[in-house]
């Protein structure tokens, strides 16, 4: 796996600005010292319970693992446990306390304006999510929840929130569209609609994340923002897994950085853009589990995409940021005869030149309606700039980032046709590499509510082992 050095190397080389460790590594905090990326780093569970119990023992892990690193190493968040409600419920009783007294010892030390201090939760802590408006904790956790909050508010931190729309959606048993998990447009009369508060909702990720501003409100809690933690999705699983594959992980990925990039915040709260994290910067080939387990990297270990993301015009978070290639496919297992009905208005009053489907043209080849109609729906959805709406042609089509030409068939916006080429070739320079840092993309006053934004990379430990 990657050493440190070569992890903050590939940080740099991608314009990555804010990290989260899972751990407080000292090899990989001292390589990210003079760097100015915003590190956030994690007190494991397996040491909560000790935290929790001693605020000498709190004491001593923020002297060991923050004040000897700061200022050179630009610790930004501690991140206490994670997810402890859900996967180590017997520590619930401390919890907050641990939080305290890492605050305390912050405190001491005069670090507590520079470092906030939460602990990140599952998604699943918040019952009966949709419609956003009725979504509460669950109330078995509310003594903890409501001190929680409280200290949050009182520090000026905020609520650190896991959010997978690729585990909701698996769990839907259909309820859920794909398209709506993975962000990808829907037409007006398919969003989701809150009956209380007439919002709507386009995807997974606001509503969730608005479901825990609702849940934070039931409590009395109308201040404290959130930050996802980790949200991302994988981009292969086992045989029980369909939809964990590169074309669904760099779709959603990309959907969720221009989302988040691009400000536009939540139904509840428009405007005020929810700082992300992605889960992961590197896949985790040596993980046990399912297939997917492993497979939620941006990188393999040597620094390679495991795909290209389609970032064009989200800034410049993201070296590989060099295609932004959608395409407008046929569905699979339509009615023919909608697909021939749809394939006719293209090519007439659609005003698609479908020319390169006659007989002795590039495109003639196969002759039937699925790959014909699959032709004239991507030249349209490109031809009118991929607006939203313009790749259903009532439901039979849809969009991908599979490139659909084969042959001499080369399709509208794929490379080749439009002079993008598609960059497979290591992005990770070497260790010694002199490349500048660039100033950080989007910097943000977590202690309010903010109209700006941070994407930042997940780093599990066991990358840097």
């Amino acid at each position: 796996m990657p050493s440190p050095t070569q992890v903050v190397a590939l940080l740099k080389a991608q314009n990555i600005r804010h990290v989260r460790l899972y751990d407080a590594d000292q090899a990989m905090l001292l390589a990210l010292a003079n760097t100015g990326i915003r590190v956030s780093v994690s007190v494991p569970n397996e040491q909560l319970l000790g935290i929790g119990q001693s605020n000498a023992t709190a004491a001593n892990w923020v002297a060991r693992n923050v004040i000897v690193h700061v200022p050179a190493t630009n610790i930004t968040a501690i991140a206490v446990g994670s997810e402890v409600l859900t996967t180590i419920p017997n520590a619930a009783p401390v919890l907050v306390s641990a939080l305290k007294f890492i605050h305390s010892a912050l405190v001491a030390s005069n670090l507590d304006g520079q470092i906030k201090v939460s602990t990140p939760h599952s998604s699943s802590i918040i019952l009966d999510s949709f419609p956003p408006s009725q979504a509460f904790f669950n109330r078995t956790w509310d003594p903890v929840m409501v001190s929680l909050l409280k200290f949050l508010q009182s520090t000026g931190s905020y609520l650190m929130l896991n959010v997978y729309p690729y585990y909701d959606y698996m769990q839907s048993n259909g309820v859920i569209p794909l398209d709506y998990a993975l962000f990808r447009p829907l037409p007006p009369n398919k969003e989701a609609v809150d009956a209380n508060t007439l919002l709507h909702y386009t995807n997974v990720f606001d509503a969730v994340v608005d479901a825990a501003y609702f849940a934070m409100s039931y409590l009395n809690f109308t201040n404290i923002p959130i930050v996802v933690t980790e949200s991302g999705w994988p981009s292969e699983g086992d045989s029980n897994e369909p939809y964990a594959t590169i074309d669904n992980a760099n779709t959603y990925n990309s959907n969720l950085i221009r989302h988040v990039l691009n400000n536009s915040g939540t139904p509840k709260h428009p405007g005020i853009a929810v700082s992300t994290y992605i889960y992961e910067l590197y896949n985790e080939d040596l993980r046990t589990g399912p297939v997917s387990e492993k497979k939620w990297g941006l990188f393999d270990a040597n620094g390679v995409p495991v795909y290209v993301l389609h970032l064009t015009g989200a800034g410049t978070v993201l070296a590989n940021d060099t295609t932004n290639q959608t395409f407008c496919v046929s569905k699979e297992g339509v009615d023919p005869k909608m697909l021939q009905a749809a394939l006719d208005w293209a090519c007439g009053p659609g005003k698609v030149d479908c020319s390169p489907l006659l007989q002795g043209q590039p495109c003639y080849e196969p002759d039937n309606v699925v790959a014909h109609s699959t032709y004239a729906f991507n030249a349209y959805f490109q031809e009118m700039d991929k607006s939203p709406g313009t790749c259903d042609f009532k439901g039979v089509a849809t969009i991908t980032t599979t490139d659909p030409s084969y042959g001499s068939c080369r399709f509208p916006g794929s490379a080749g046709t439009n002079g993008t080429l598609t960059n497979t070739t290591s992005l990770a320079p070497s260790s010694n590499s002199t490349s500048s840092d660039s100033p950080p993309l989007h910097l943000h006053n977590i202690g309010s509510f903010t109209t700006s934004a941070i994407i930042g990379a997940f780093l599990m430990s066991a990358v840097f082992l």
